[in-house]
């Protein structure tokens, strides 16, 4: 394909792929807009350009590429494992720079030894970008979803809870302001008399029947995007949790588990020592993050420049457990950024589970610190 107005370097970052083995595909710029809508995260879904088909159909410019590649290995029923490689345009708002800019990256799919294929994940990343910036020191921030969600199960917050804690990750705001709801809950008000006693109650049958009586009365059930059952359910998890109360030591141990932020060679003593502290069992998620570190070090890639930050996500929903961005040390511009979506596949379709971590590069950014040498 040729590389009209791409950055100078691109027939180098190309030939790294190449050299990685990751087999460059393409991808349509015109793409189905429900799998970003439905999986991608809030962050992208406000940033995305919209359109749709002649027949009705919602559609968007590709807003990034992990989808889009996902979406084609499924479609073209080619096994794994497999690694893919893509440089191309991508279309979203940023807060800084242009809405149409180039992305480039791997994604590697179904290779079963997670912590090799994480470890990989990050050299690659960290050994291109080396190569395209010659002499610069990177900086590497890891976050771990799948410890994350390790902590918060091991603490017996409801499943409702459970959910929206997990859904905030890696968004300290949004996050900060779940907790202060737990500590200080907000009881549900306003309900329907009728409908407030049969939440109450627990007799979800009359509860679903009341509420269908009441949609047809009002006309609604024939607009609804709700059924009876769903409703009464949504209804049933909110009380529960507004009732909900995180006592006092639980919130403490959720807020030094935020805290941590140490260099990656001490972070499994930080861990186990934090669960031992804490009371806590985090099992296959301890496990595996031990084993990734393992496996880094395996790799030969430099553990000093690679910081472990307990709070640290990246703003899509279908990361599962490592996520991990790139900077040159003293910037905050990132440079590159990834992680591992296991879950992803199968909901855009895939008959097996496969799992798949992979990374990005922002090709306009690489430029800025290049010119800056």
């Amino acid at each position: 394909m040729p590389l009209i107005n791409l950055p100078e370097f691109s027939r180098d970052l190309l030939s790294e792929f190449a050299a990685r083995n990751a087999e460059r595909i393409d991808t349509p710029v015109i793409q189905p807009a429900e799998p970003f809508l439905d999986i991608a995260g809030e962050d992208l879904r406000r940033r995305i350009f919209m359109t749709e088909s002649e027949t009705g159909a919602s559609l968007c410019l590709r807003p990034e590429f992990t989808i889009p590649v996902c979406l084609r290995h499924i479609e073209t029923a080619t096994g794994t494992p497999k690694r893919y490689a893509y440089l191309g345009e991508v279309f979203r708002q940023r807060r800084d720079g242009a809405n149409e800019f180039y992305q480039a990256g791997i994604e590697d799919l179904g290779d079963i030894n997670i912590p090799g294929a994480d470890a990989r994940a990050i050299g690659d990343a960290t050994g291109i970008l080396a190569r395209l910036l010659p002499g610069r020191r990177l900086a590497v921030t890891l976050g771990d979803q799948a410890v994350f969600e390790a902590v918060v199960q091991a603490l017996g917050l409801p499943l409702g809870w459970q959910k929206r804690l997990i859904h905030a990750f890696g968004n300290m705001t949004q996050l900060e302001a779940l907790l202060a709801g737990l500590v200080s809950p907000q009881f549900v008000t306003g309900l329907d008399d009728d409908i407030a006693r049969l939440v109450a109650s627990g007799n979800e049958p009359a509860l679903v029947a009341h509420i269908e009586h009441e949609m047809q009365a009002t006309g609604y059930s024939t607009n609804a995007s709700r059924s009876p059952l769903e409703i009464a359910r949504r209804l049933k998890e909110k009380l529960v949790l507004s009732e909900t109360r995180l006592d006092d030591a639980a919130f403490h141990v959720l807020e030094e588990f935020l805290s941590l932020h140490v260099p990656l060679v001490n972070a499994s003593a930080a861990l186990a020592g934090f669960a031992d502290a804490a009371g806590l069992k985090l099992g296959n998620a301890l496990s595996r993050f031990n084993g990734r570190v393992a496996a880094l070090a395996d790799t030969g890639v430099d553990l000093s420049c690679l910081d472990y930050r307990a709070a640290f996500g990246r703003p899509l929903d279908y990361y599962t457990g490592l996520v991990f961005e790139v900077t040159v040390e003293g910037s905050s511009a990132v440079l590159a950024g990834g992680g591992r979506f296991d879950r992803l596949l199968t909901f855009l379709g895939a008959t097996d589970r496969i799992p798949a971590v992979g990374f990005s590069f922002w090709l306009d950014r690489i430029e800025t610190e290049r010119a800056a040498a």
